[in-house]
């Protein structure tokens, strides 16, 4: 009895009460017929929504993208007005082909969307914008826009069963609709109003873009502070967040809708659970219970999505920690994440505060001797760091991803803790949420950093110096120099290979059968594992044991196969599947032995089989090596730069700098430009002052 009062408290809370009074007091009723059946609204009957698609939503978005990127002061001034997009019923349609793309797996043309659905869009279009607001987040029972993929129930149901049904119903389709609609309008704004040193949901930016900004701008660090702010990033209240968004947007419409989407009460079953860790017991029923659904042939329904392929869904197994919880307030979805980037900027610009009065430069240092040398260190040289001494330059940098923070300190480990008590009292008093000690942690770099799996340390080289000494002498000395090493963490790589069940053991890892692909053809399952290797060799692009680990992953999937083969064709060993198979696995393991039957090379002359690939990454020399390309301090996402090229090229005054200095001097080639300084400095020694003056007008036009 408790749970059925809580039920009925719930969703006398989510709907409207005179809604949910009368389904109470229903014997039986159409669960189909309640939900096609909303509240009567103003629209007009006669309204074409037709008439109403006048322009690419394509243009639109871009238009905003450059708006955005044009104001002069976007973190100062939030944007003004943003219900002009809101009710632009083309950017409505964009984002129910979005929200269609989602649940069937197919982009609908704008065409091919039927008119009963654009009627329905227009309704919802019209409770959204209405005021108030006639739209409830999260109600089932009320759908003003359905899923193309829905089909309509015809049987009778009671009144247990139907709060049942409602009460673990997931997410409404018209909910993500709407989802969609604020992020595209949204992401143009914020992506102005954050710091370059967030790296996570944000275009352009990822963990390769971390871990590079780590092996260009950490190099030199002691100390490492790695925080963890999953509990803070979870339990932020609706006022909290909103009062960030406000600092960004000040449209009433925008703000008013991202509001009652956190207000309003979120049922149990709308949000999927997370995966709690089982026990060996569970864990075995849970195995047969998938392998025995696994067995079943199973029809997909028109229009449901395809599920991921096999090698995609390996390749999610290998998310690092850090990517994996992902925030989810309220019925705002998909804009959840784009909210937390929007609390956590007010961190960002807080530790970049804190970054730019750290640095001392010293004189007597090896690196970042001035304060404006910050760009001129190259991480690919060796870096001749003092072991002790007081007079070291103290610098600190920052980057975040997600919910966690990497900080490296030059200096005493003192100032890391004063860091870390900082943090602390700005938690409190920002957020309002206590961050505990342990999710702090404060490393030295010999003890080695692990930051999306991978891990951050100093490698100690000796070098031979050769330099002139007094009397025109060559000297040759022996020196000590440091080398930031960031390399994958192949203790990571066996844990999640261990939870896939494709090896057993830690120290000496054997590999076990790949059992899913037990039914697959031999072309098959070799084109799935060539695609997850492939994706695997990306994922490693920056680790300084690129081939290392990379050849690990393959021997895993190779000799994983070959287990499974020789379980399929019955070869009794590995050794039998790789000598008939050849070591890539390219060659068949089943010939005809029949004479009447053809071989598979006539099959394969005739087309009537596929080509096998052999996996790839069979011998060390086949993996490539590890990308130093370095990332510049001042790097910018290409559509970032692209946005910012153009809006400098809508500037008239732009045009007419330009014009004047074509007028006072002429044009000529980079080639010429670089000959002449070539040139005045094997002549004269010295940089001409003609140079530099139309250095100077370059370096002008250019701001």
């Amino acid at each position: 009895m408790p749970e059925r009062n809580n039920t009925s408290q719930m969703l006398s809370q989510t709907f409207p009460k005179s809604r949910f009074y009368s389904l109470r007091h229903l014997s039986l009723r159409s669960f189909s017929s309640l939900c096609s059946k909303p509240q009567s609204t103003s629209l007009d009957p006669d309204q074409n929504p037709y008439n109403l698609l006048k322009s690419d939503p394509i243009e639109l978005l871009s238009n905003l993208w450059v708006h955005a990127f044009s104001r002069p002061t976007p973190r100062l001034v939030p944007f003004p007005n943003l219900t002009g997009y809101l009710k632009s019923f083309d950017l409505w349609v964009l984002a129910y082909q979005r929200a269609c793309a989602h649940h069937t797996g197919t982009f609908p043309p704008r065409t091919a969307i039927h008119y009963s659905h654009l009627q329905s869009l227009l309704a919802l279009r019209h409770a959204v914008l209405s005021s108030p607001s006639t739209f409830p987040w999260g109600a089932s029972s009320y759908l003003l826009l359905r899923s193309p993929t829905e089909k309509p129930s015809t049987t009778r149901i009671g009144k247990r069963k139907f709060e049942h049904l409602l009460e673990n119903a997931p997410s409404p389709f018209q909910d993500r609709v709407i989802q969609e609609l604020l992020l595209l309008i949204l992401e143009p704004v914020l992506e102005t109003h954050f710091s370059s040193k967030s790296h996570a949901y944000r275009p352009g930016h990822g963990p390769h873009t971390v871990i590079r900004t780590i092996r260009s701008n950490f190099a030199g660090y002691l100390w490492f502070i790695k925080v963890d702010l999953t509990h803070v990033s979870m339990h932020l209240e609706p006022n909290t967040i909103i009062g960030y968004l406000e600092k960004a947007v000040s449209d009433r419409s925008v703000v008013r809708l991202v509001k009652s989407s956190l207000k309003t009460p979120v049922r149990p079953g709308s949000v999927e659970k997370e995966r709690e860790e089982l026990d060996g017991f569970a864990k075995k029923r849970l195995k047969r219970k998938i392998l025995r659904a696994s067995r079943k042939k199973k029809v997909l329904n028109e229009n449901e999505p395809k599920p991921d392929p096999y090698w995609l869904r390996l390749f999610w197994g290998f998310a690092p920690e850090e990517a994996k919880t992902v925030p989810v307030y309220g019925h705002c979805g998909i804009l959840s994440p784009l909210l937390l980037n929007v609390c956590f900027s007010e961190l960002d610009f807080w530790m970049e505060d804190k970054v730019e009065k750290y640095f001392e430069p010293s004189k007597l240092d090896s690196i970042w001797r001035e304060k404006n040398d910050e760009g001129c260190h190259n991480p690919a040289w060796p870096e001749f760091v003092p072991a002790s001494g007081a007079f070291k330059t103290r610098k600190m940098d920052y980057i975040r991803y997600g919910s966690h923070i990497l900080v490296g300190i030059r200096g005493p480990r003192e100032d890391a803790v004063q860091v870390r008590k900082d943090l602390i009292e700005f938690c409190e008093t920002k957020f309002g949420l206590r961050l505990e000690h342990s999710k702090i942690e404060i490393e030295h770099i010999t003890r080695g950093i692990e930051f999306l799996d991978h891990i951050i340390s100093r490698r100690v080289i000796y070098p031979t110096l050769r330099y002139t000494g007094t009397g025109g002498k060559v000297v040759s000395e022996k020196g000590v120099g440091t080398l930031l090493s960031v390399t994958a963490s192949l203790q990571n790589c066996i844990t999640h290979f261990r939870k896939l069940e494709l090896v057993k053991g830690d120290r000496d890892p054997e590999p076990l059968p790949c059992t899913p692909m037990l039914y697959s053809g031999q072309a098959h399952t070799n084109s799935q594992m060539n695609k997850f290797l492939e994706t695997m060799a990306d994922w490693y692009r920056y680790a300084d044991n690129r081939k290392k680990v990379v050849g690990f992953c393959a021997y895993v999937i190779r000799s994983s196969l070959a287990k499974l083969y020789a379980a399929r064709y019955r070869l009794k060993s590995r050794a039998k599947v790789y000598k008939i198979g050849s070591r890539d696995l390219s060659r068949p393991l089943r010939e005809v032995s029949r004479n009447a039957a053809p071989e598979y090379s006539d099959l394969l002359r005739m087309g009537l089989v596929d080509v096998i690939e052999g996996v790839q990454f069979a011998h060390m020399s086949a993996i490539p090596s590890c990308d130093y390309t370095p990332l510049p301090r001042t790097w910018v996402p290409y559509h970032e730069l692209v946005l910012r090229e153009y809006v400098k090229l809508q500037d008239p005054q732009f045009f007419c700098r330009l014009y004047k200095d074509v007028r006072r001097g002429e044009l000529g080639s980079p080639q010429d430009f670089v000959a002449g300084v070539l040139w005045d400095y094997k002549v004269h020694g010295v940089y001409s002052r003609k140079l530099q003056e139309e250095d100077v007008g370059v370096r002008l036009l250019d701001k």
